[in-house]
């Protein structure tokens, strides 16, 4: 019993990885004493982020989040090798053992942990008030963010919103997504309150981050298993709000598709990255471009790609030439097309460093959130409550003509609202958007009901027990409550 208590705290409360007697402290602050000033404060809130950002380890800087999100029809992984884990999710067959999904679990915990400890002591701390009022809304950010993220993959979660150990913890039941969603907005209005108004340093979120961010989130909260279609109009409202302040929160699309992905390390943001991770080689590099998208035969680890017949649809075009490379230079010289590789498949050019370096990470910064994503937000939820009206049009459009494709005109509420979808898919095709839609919209079965011959077919027949995944193993073993 005492066994299975630590190994429970160890997930929940720690990385979940190292162990809780090996656990390193290192950028995180222990007890509120620590908390009394601005700096340690401060410091709490980068152990936070270390939860989001543990490359190989926990979070979103490898490429666990994009095998998430394989059960969309948008990216697939390599049939055999030593993809197994990831093959799991593209034939709907997730293990509750499955190590990727412990990855993001652990990881956005982690983050929750540390958010909570700055939530419930920033209120007691000295220091210039404004710094304090900024660090406390990130915290609120940070646990918004990982809860969206954790009641997306798993539905019910546990929910916990105190940083210091309780008897009750062991054997803590699960919450509801309905209940999960309230906590989430509460804490992003709460953001909104806290945060500055301005972009500061890279991967730190600002008013408009947390409105855009709620945007999603109300635009999620309207489809399945929710299912509040009220929140469509609130979607929609957000969203506006963003749009017309972008030039104070520091948002833009960038003028070309391909100026989206130049992937310049060099650069640490951009005007359309709503939310990063900023990511660091020195201190932990980002691993989702170079080798994870490229194919055996450049060096690459064929850890995921696009399906064929998403990319035989996707519409032709600047956007298209981008997103995806179809012509490889083999190590030995030869040059040849997507046909000839070993997976016969495509491969996503938009994850690939600039100057075609080949590498297994890099300092690129991943958008968790585009400028794009809210103008698709509002254009969806506008139609879904109340039918289009001219902004909608003017947001959509704007993407699609950046794109060079028609701008949308005299659609029925529906078939805009169909199109905006269709538009998110090929806007953020392998963004890990697009299961999300499928998921929302219950349209998971219909997506991969058609499949090219050269792709993984789902291993049984799809149903919605399938949208989520079972809590991780160590969980369930430690606390039977979690079953």
């Amino acid at each position: 019993m005492k066994k299975a208590k630590i190994l429970y705290l160890t997930v929940l409360l720690t990385t979940g990885c190292s162990g809780f007697l090996d656990e390193e402290f290192k950028g995180q602050i222990v007890g509120n004493a620590s908390l009394s000033t601005v700096e340690g404060l401060d410091a709490a809130l980068v152990g936070a982020y270390k939860g989001l950002t543990n490359t190989w380890s926990t979070g979103f800087l490898h490429a666990t989040a994009i095998g998430a999100t394989m059960g969309g029809e948008d990216v697939t992984t390599h049939k055999a090798s030593n993809k197994q884990e990831f093959r799991e999710f593209d034939l709907f067959t997730v293990s509750a053992g499955n190590s990727r999904t412990s990855n993001l679990y652990n990881g956005c915990y982690k983050a929750i942990q540390g958010a909570n400890n700055i939530i419930n002591n920033y209120e007691l701390t000295v220091g210039n008030q404004t710094r304090i009022n900024n660090i406390a809304g990130e915290a609120y950010f940070i646990r918004a963010l990982s809860y969206y993220w954790l009641t997306r993959l798993y539905g019910s979660i546990p929910l916990l919103t105190t940083a210091e150990f309780s008897i009750d913890l062991l054997t803590i039941g699960k919450t509801d997504p309905a209940a999960t969603y309230e906590l989430i907005e509460s804490d992003l209005l709460a953001a909104e309150q806290l945060l500055p108004e301005k972009k500061r340093d890279p991967g730190r979120p600002n008013i408009g981050a947390a409105k855009a961010l709620l945007a999603d989130v109300y635009l999620t909260k309207a489809g399945w298993p929710i299912k509040d279609a009220s929140a469509y109009a609130l979607a929609a409202a957000k969203a506006k709000e963003v749009i017309d302040n972008k030039a104070a929160y520091g948002f833009d699309l960038m003028p070309t598709f391909a100026a989206v992905f130049d992937n310049d390390p060099t650069v640490p943001t951009l005007p359309e990255h709503v939310f990063q991770l900023s990511a660091f080689q020195s201190i932990g590099g980002n691993t989702n471009y170079g080798f994870a998208a490229m194919p055996d035969e450049v060096g690459g680890w064929n850890d995921y790609f696009p399906e064929i017949n998403f990319f035989l649809d996707f519409p032709e075009g600047a956007r298209k030439d981008k997103t995806f490379r179809t012509r490889f230079t083999r190590n030995d010289g030869v040059s040849i097309t997507w046909e000839q590789t070993e997976t016969k498949h495509p491969y996503y050019g938009k994850f690939w460093i600039k100057g075609d370096v080949k590498n297994f990470t890099s300092s690129l910064p991943y958008p968790m959130m585009r400028y794009a994503h809210v103008l698709t937000i509002y254009a969806e939820a506008k139609a879904r409550s109340g039918g289009p009206d001219q902004l909608a049009y003017d947001a959509i459009n704007a993407i699609r003509v950046r794109a060079g494709l028609n701008p949308l005109a005299g659609l029925s509420a529906g078939e805009f609202a169909a199109a905006v979808v269709q538009e998110r898919a090929w806007e953020f095709a392998g963004e890990r958007t697009r299961w999300f839609d499928l998921v929302r919209l219950e349209m998971v079965e219909a997506a991969n009901a058609d499949k090219h011959p050269d792709d993984m077919k789902p291993a049984g027949t799809i149903t919605k027990n399938n949208y989520i995944f079972p809590l991780p193993l160590s969980e369930t073993l430690a606390n039977p409550n979690l079953n």
